[in-house]
């Protein structure tokens, strides 16, 4: 068989050559890595964890960038492009070098069989062997503990938070899935947790493998003041920083998760505070809290369990808009709609509902149905798809009034394509 020659043609085999979307385990991954040859002698930083993951990538990589290392960065999913997955020195990879990558695993892979996943992040790993950056930031997929990013071994590991969601793999406590996450930390190594309520388990791995971990709180401070704010560690403080350019009182946390790891990375990377506030400027990952047009105001954001969307209600509250907030949400049927709901239902005054482009969806009409349960008495309309949701609300906004589409990355991105 002849192997595919452009990046769409790849991205159909691997989508319908393997069943199961999800396939936890490492033997399979790791064999294949192994074959794909040696590694670089880049430094790699690890992130995990519920919410957060690609804002602290971002950050990461933009303070990396402006202190002049050269950056491989591998996230997931995307939004609008594949491409977006992998970056050089902040630079979205080219179909051909994705084609080329992809061949190579096919190359080695033999009988070994690869999900959609695993074999994209066995991929990116081989565009950063061709590229042998200074530096590579790896986004966990799900979990952490058998996510196929795990058979990287990270020089730094952090996990941004832990809440309940993809429980079917995880487990179906704080505890289970702390657990989980944990799993990408390494032996004396240094293990970062941005969150200020550490599980007991996570703490528990930590120290039972003997990784150096840091904890928000305990470890490394966040003190903010008069739209600025300082980061203090154990030996080190940066001052007078510029707040995130993500809105959003929680990405302090990410930016000190951030900081914490390249504090600790410090002997190998080092970076100064000219770097830090240049790169915690110019910061942006698509789709959180993303503003794509103006009177009416429209923000995209990813929020789809309800961590992040307490999270995206304290920044709707923080900036109220001057008129009224209409929700254009749409779902997938295994996330907690009743919770991501409830978290949004005292900042939000009219909802659509739609259907996300996806076999997973929750039906525009059945999601009504859960804002008429846990939000009564508000205004619902069902839509169908999210374009067509997103024009519904467009209609009947006033040039004061603000949409907000959230709920799925595929509600986000059919919002940011039909914008586009």
């Amino acid at each position: 068989m002849s192997l595919p020659q452009t990046l769409d043609q790849w991205l159909a085999l691997l989508e319908g050559r393997h069943v199961q979307t999800i396939k936890l385990g490492l033997e399979r991954v790791r064999a294949v890595r192994a074959a794909l040859g040696a590694d670089p002698e880049s430094a790699i930083i690890t992130v995990g964890g519920t919410n957060g993951k690609g804002s602290t990538c971002a950050m990461l990589e933009s303070i990396l960038l402006a202190e002049g290392y050269r950056v491989g960065c591998y996230t997931s999913p995307h939004l609008l492009r594949y491409n977006e997955r992998v970056r050089i020195d902040g630079k979205e990879v080219s179909d051909e070098q994705l084609v080329e990558a992809f061949s190579r695993v096919e190359a080695v892979r033999g009988d070994t069989p690869l999900t959609y996943f695993e074999h994209g992040t066995l991929a990116a790993w081989s565009v950063f062997q061709q590229a042998a950056p200074d530096v590579i930031i790896l986004e966990v997929g799900l979990g952490g503990r058998l996510d196929a990013v795990n058979v990287f071994d990270a020089d730094c590991a952090i996990v941004t938070s832990v809440d309940l969601d993809h429980m079917e793999y995880l487990g179906d406590t704080r505890e289970a899935i702390g657990y989980e996450k944990a799993g990408i930390f390494r032996a004396g190594r240094p293990a970062i947790f941005a969150d200020p309520d550490p599980p007991e388990r996570l703490v528990a791995h930590a120290r039972a493998i003997g990784a150096d971990l840091l904890r928000l709180g305990p470890d490394f401070a966040i003190e903010r003041h008069d739209g600025r704010w300082n980061w203090r560690g154990r030996d080190r403080a940066w001052t007078d920083l510029p707040l995130p350019a993500m809105r959003g009182a929680y990405q302090l946390r990410n930016a000190a998760g951030a900081l914490a790891a390249l504090d600790a990375l410090a002997a190998r990377l080092p970076v100064d505070a000219a770097a830090i506030r240049t790169g915690l400027a110019a910061a942006r990952a698509t789709g959180r809290f993303q503003q794509i047009a103006a009177r009416p105001e429209i923000i995209v954001d990813v929020a789809h369990n309800p961590e992040a969307a307490r999270a995206l209600a304290g920044v709707l509250a923080e900036s109220p808009a001057r008129g009224r907030t209409l929700a254009v949400v749409g779902m997938l049927a295994d996330k907690d709609a009743a919770g991501v709901i409830a978290a949004l239902r005292p900042v939000v005054d009219a909802w659509w509902t739609c259907t996300p482009p996806s076999a997973r969806a929750r039906d525009a009409a059945a999601l009504a149905d859960s804002v008429r349960a846990h939000a009564p008495g508000a205004a619902v309309q069902v839509a169908g798809a999210p374009a067509e949701a997103l024009a519904a609300a467009r209609s009947a906004a006033g040039e004061n009034d603000r949409i907000v589409a959230f709920g799925s990355f595929y509600t986000v991105a059919a919002v940011l394509d039909h914008a586009a």
